[in-house]
Order: C-alpha cells, then structure tokens, then sequence
C-alpha cells in the first residue's frame, strides 16, 4: 500500500496553509498528501471576501504566499461601530479603532477568498505537494498508523489524518466526534458591492436589530456586505427582483460612499455556534470549522482556523525532528491543550456580542451605547483589543508571529 506521513483531508485555507507549513519545515522527506473534490474547479463565481489578522498575515508570509496576493489585498486602517435602528436618519459612531498591531502593520487585511486559495494551491503544487481531487470517504486506526480510503476504492497509509473539511465534517462524523451548540435564528447574506467614492480602508459595523451590517472594504472601489437578517427574512432578501434588492441593500448601506452597484452573486449563508467536545481522536486532528464555527460579528472564524494550523504544524515539526510519531497521542494532547480554552474564549465573546446587539431593546441599547462610548475614550483599550483581534496576544505559535518553524 502507498505510504505518507501526513493526509489532510480539505484543501481550504486551512488545510493548504498546514499541508505547506510542514513541508517547507520537514523537508521533501516529509510526505503530505492533501484531497478535496473541489481541486480544479473554477471558484470565480464566490463573492466571499476574508478579514485576514494581522497574525494570519505573518503566516501567510512566513510561508511566502502572501507576496502572490499582496497586490489583490485591501489594509484595514480604520472601522467604525454604530448602532442604530434601520430607520434612524443619523447613525452615529460610537467606537472608532484607527491604529498599527506594529508601526507600519494594519490590524487586518481584505482579500477575495479565491485570490488566497489560488495562491495557496500554487504554491502547494510548487512544493512538490500531493493534491488528490476526491473527498476522505472513510479511514481506520492502528497502533502505528492510519489507513485513509477515497471514492475509488484506492486507499493510503498515513501516520496522521487531519480534518480540514469543514463544518460539515464527515472525518469528525466518522470518529464519532460529538459537538455541541446551536443554530441561531439568522442567516448572512454575502455579496460585493461597488462604490462612486473611495472607502479610504475603513470598515464599518453597523449593528441593526436583526444583526450586524459590515462594510469591509476591498481593493479599488469596491467593498465586500456581510448582512445578517432573520433566517426567513434573508431567504426573503435573496430573493427580490434585482432592483427591489438594491433599494433594500442601500438602505442599510447609507449614502455615504455614493451610488453603489452590485458586482456579484448573492448567496445567503445559515449562521451557527459549535465547538467539538474534542479535537483530536486517534491519529486524527480537527482544524478549522471542523473542530469549531461561530458567529461571524467580529471576522474571527478564518483566523481561528489558522491558528489552529500554527499551533498543529509546530507541535508536529517539533515532534517529527526529535524522531517522534506525529500522529502520537503526546503530539495530539499538545495540540489540543494549546487551541481549545481560546477557541472556548472566542466563541463565548462572539455568542455574547451577537446577543448583546442583535435585539430590540431599547434598555440594552443604552447600556450598550455608554459602554462603546467609554471604550472609545480609552486608547489603551482599544489597542489591546485590537492585539487580541489580530491573534498576536498570549501563548502565540511561531508562524502567528512571523517566525519560521
């Protein structure tokens, strides 16, 4: 039976950035083997746009992916908060976060999903990496390792599986992993948006009701929505003659940018809470939404998932140079001691600031509104949220701060 050390079953930001992670540490010698159905295909239709950390960013260079999209990838110098109601005429701001992680390092930065995957399958096939088009159907455990199975019957020996495959995860599913969590009673809509004026790289939150409207601005004159609504009142949006969508999108856009015009699909996106009650089985690990998914009111679930690959990939190569099996328990346990409390912390913050802002009361409005005006007036504050939202705060791994492993 053919052989290699490592298979990732997902070929997204997730499993792509772990999959060279390893290989450039390991070396050629170190055999990785990444499948997804989805290789090949043309993802040009996917509105989707990402807020990528500064500390997802440090990865990304320190694997030298992210001089192939620099160029596509719009800073964040500025986001402002309001929170008003729909019809209100004014929307004032409450909290502002204008500042640097680092002297000359914006906090975060835009870039269209499928510029970043682009670039990540490029320079996965450059490093010689195995990229299998088939989905994980099934795999079995022994003492030294894992026998991984595909759609065609053929089959692969690893000494680890991990599963990058999403929130959906069959690998979790198949190790009778649990989760636990819930669906909230919304949906995103995610579309692109063009714009007569610049956005000059701010990004705005306006907190509604129903939900958050984020603005996140992309290069040129264009921005990416993220919108949630009721789960049936987005179906509902979706689904309007284009011209009664656009007077519905401009509503809750303002006029601030001028005339926009709508560049792209819109696809509506149920939102959730779940957190595996564990991210590893044996010789499996769960990355990404596979080991956990919240909700998107801070931009935090693809940063979440790229620590994930930083804290993994180091306590593999750690493990792998010391001659250690890497899809040993202790190399696990490091694993998941390293991720789960922030991943606990994170989903716990983003649950309580959904609840927080996504109502209509007006009690909870005030109290809300004097705390973002005490937050504002203090820059101290502001900073250390803005390091806590850039992943570079506590126990961070080696690639979250720029170093190579």
């Amino acid at each position: 039976m053919e052989r290699t050390d490592v298979v990732i079953a997902g070929g997204g930001f997730a499993g792509l950035a772990l999959g060279i992670a390893l290989r450039q540490a390991l070396g050629a010698s170190f055999a990785i083997l990444v499948a997804d159905p989805f290789f090949g295909r043309d993802g040009s239709g996917d509105p989707r746009a990402s807020a990528i950390a500064a500390g997802a960013r440090r990865l990304f260079e320190t694997i030298r992916v992210w001089d192939a999209v620099a160029q596509e990838a719009q800073p964040i110098l500025d986001m402002a908060v309001t929170d008003s109601r729909l019809g209100d005429k004014v929307r004032p701001v409450f909290l502002s976060f204008a500042g640097e992680v680092e002297p000359g390092e914006p906090f975060a930065h835009m870039i269209e999903n499928r510029d970043l995957v682009a670039a990540l399958t490029a320079k996965a096939g450059e490093l010689g990496i195995t990229l299998k088009s088939a989905a994980v159907t099934g795999f079995e455990t022994g003492l030294d390792g894992v026998v991984v199975r595909f759609p065609d019957g053929s089959a692969i020996a690893a000494r680890l599986l991990v599963a990058a495959d999403g929130a959906r995860s069959r690998l979790r599913e198949l190790a009778s992993i649990p989760t636990y969590g819930w669906t909230y009673p919304q949906s995103a809509i995610v579309t692109n948006v063009a714009h007569e004026r610049d956005h000059k790289g701010r990004a705005c939150e306006h907190f509604l009701p129903a939900g958050p409207f984020a603005i996140l601005p992309l290069k040129g004159r264009r921005s990416s929505i993220v919108w949630t609504e009721d789960a049936q009142a987005a179906e509902q949006i979706v689904a309007l003659p284009d011209d009664v969508f656009h007077t519905e999108l401009e509503r809750r856009f303002g006029l601030e940018l001028g005339e926009i015009e709508i560049i792209s699909p819109r696809r509506v996106h149920p939102l959730g809470y779940s957190v595996a009650r564990s991210f590893i089985g044996e010789r499996l690990a769960l990355v990404g939404d596979a080991a956990h998914v919240i909700h998107p009111i801070a931009g935090q679930g693809l940063n979440m998932g790229l620590r994930d690959v930083a804290a993994l990939a180091e306590a593999i190569v750690d493990a792998a140079r010391l001659g250690l099996d890497p899809g040993s328990s202790e190399v696990l346990e490091r694993y998941q001691r390293w991720r789960r409390f922030d991943t606990m912390m994170m989903g716990v913050a983003t649950d309580g600031l959904n609840r927080l802002f996504s109502n209509r009361s007006d009690a909870l409005r005030l109290f809300r509104d004097v705390g973002l005006g005490v937050v504002d007036r203090l820059p101290g504050l502001k900073h250390l949220f803005i390091r806590e939202a850039a992943g570079v705060t506590g126990e961070v791994p080696k690639l979250l701060r720029g170093e190579a492993l």
